[in-house]
Formats: C-alpha cells, structure tokens, sequence
C-alpha cells in the first residue's frame, strides 16, 4: 500500500472547468450587461484542494477527468497548482465536466453544473481507497478526507457506512443546494463534520431557521456529529454535542461569491490540521473566506 505523507487530505469529489462571468453592476433576470468571462479550474473538491494548497498542504485529488483535450490541460492544472493527480480516474468514454456561473454586484445570479461524468464514474473514483493503492476495508485511510455532494447520493450512502472509511477524518460539503439533501446518510451516520450555509442546513432538516445557531442545533438534534454552518456575512456557527461556538466574519466588499464555502472548508480543514484550537480555527476559516469573496486572495 502507498504510504501517504503527513500533510496529505484527500479531496474527493467534482474537478472541472468553472467558466465564470462577472459583472459590476446588479443584475437580474433578463439582464444583458458589459463584465469578464474567465475558465479557472473548479468544482468544490478543486476548491477546497486549491486553498489547502496555498497553506502548504498536499492535496490527493480522487475524481473523474476525461481523456479529453480539456482533461489533459486540467490535470496539467491541477499539478502546476501543487496537486496530486496520480488517483484521478481517467475515462475514455467521458468528457470533462464543466461549472457555469453567472455573477452581478448582488450576488449569485444563475448556475449550472455539469457534473454527469463523475456522477456516471460512480465508485470508479473510489479504488484507491478500496483497492489498496491509498487504503482498503481491512486497512482503512486514516486522514483527512474532504468530500463533496457532487457525487451520486447511493454512493454518498455507500461512503458513509464504507469500512474503508471507518477511520477517516470525514469533511463533507453538500456543492450546492440543490444537493443538500444528498447528505442525509452523514445526518444518520453520525460520522462526519457537516459544512453547511443556512440554506442547506434548513433543506437537510426540512425546516427553516432564522440564524446559525439555530439551524447548527437542528442538525445536531438529528444525529449530526459536527456541524458548521454558515450565513455570508452574517454570524457563522461550529458545533457538536458538547460545546457551540458563534462567530461573525469580517465585513468586507463582496467582489465574488463562487468558491467561497469552499474555501471557508479548506482554511478550516488547514487551521485544524495545523492543530489550531476550535475558536482559532473558525476565526481563521471566516478571515480566509472574506479574504476570498473581497478579491483579495488569488483565484
């Protein structure tokens, strides 16, 4: 079995080409106005693998990338940027996915996610976990690994009762709300930390909070393990069942949205990893995350 390195996180989940178009002014249904167009590599397991990256950390990527002109050049992105690429399945019959945004000055506007060829990959995308290469069910990975909820929810239910995660640190993010309740299994495993907006935390729970502390205590009434819980700029909560902690953010000029949960999950994955105390760690996490959305860290 390959030994992983102390600093390692698996990061598993969507990799992809964000095509991203940003305006300054507010927009609506309908609006047809002047802004940027950018394709920066994306999806929440790249995110999250990105920031980790900037802390000096390594992070193992598990995904599915095509053998696509559009796959060759992201993996080749995905290296420069200081990943590991040597698990990503490659299939010959899938393209590349791809994430569409469009942004104005009062937020997200529309997305879509074209994430079918990880979805059709199903536990393709898992064999180094099962087959030895990382870890198997007699010999359990035991890091960090930071999933998202890109991936089908039978394999999210397979993932949260596997042996070959027994022992894993487990971080899951649902991508989107769309897919929130994709993460139900994690609410009945009792096994995982949950990093979660308002939004999905109300979807998950089938019911409407008015702040984050609230809707962290829902999530724990109904079996969570640890929960965070976020709110954009407003107060952001971690919890277990012992302890609750509520932090605001600092306030700052939202430039961008796209890829800020993400990063708030990997600033904190990185602050605990470098053994930061729970209070620290979010602090840390809310810093990066505004740092992120005011343009002030690089994409």
């Amino acid at each position: 079995m390959k030994q992983t390195a102390p600093s390692d996180i698996l990061c598993i989940g969507s990799v992809l080409w964000d095509v991203i178009g940003r305006a300054a002014s507010h927009m609506r249904q309908g609006s047809d106005v002047p802004g940027r167009i950018t394709r920066l590599p994306g999806g929440v397991a790249m995110n999250i693998a990105m920031t980790l990256a900037r802390f000096g950390l390594r992070p193992v990527l598990l995904s599915a990338i095509g053998q696509d002109p559009e796959g060759d050049e992201l993996i080749d992105a995905c290296r420069k940027l200081g990943m590991e690429t040597a698990h990503v399945y490659r299939s010959e019959d899938l393209p590349t996915d791809r994430y569409m945004a469009v942004e104005g000055a009062n937020g997200l506007i529309a997305a879509i996610a074209d994430a079918h060829s990880l979805e059709e990959a199903g536990d393709k995308i898992l064999r180094p976990l099962t087959g030895g290469a990382l870890g198997s069910e007699a010999q359990p990975y035991e890091g960090i690994v930071a999933l998202d909820g890109n991936l089908t929810k039978s394999l999210l239910e397979t993932i949260a009762q596997s042996p070959a995660f027994a022992r894993a640190d487990l971080r899951v993010a649902p991508a989107s709300p769309g897919k929130a309740e994709r993460l139900l299994p994690f609410l009945s495993s009792g096994r995982a930390t949950l990093y979660v907006n308002l939004e999905e935390a109300g979807l998950l729970c089938q019911d409407e909070f008015p702040d984050t502390e609230a809707a962290a205590a829902g999530l724990l009434s109904r079996g969570a393990n640890r929960v965070l819980v976020t709110d954009g700029g407003r107060a952001a909560t971690e919890a277990d069942q012992d302890r609750m902690l509520t932090q605001v953010p600092p306030q700052v000029l939202v430039t961008r949205v796209t890829g800020a949960g993400d990063t708030f999950m990997a600033a904190h994955l990185a602050a605990e990893h470098a053994r930061a105390d729970r209070d620290a760690a979010l602090e840390s996490a809310l810093r990066a995350a505004a740092r992120y959305v005011s343009g002030e860290m690089p994409l």
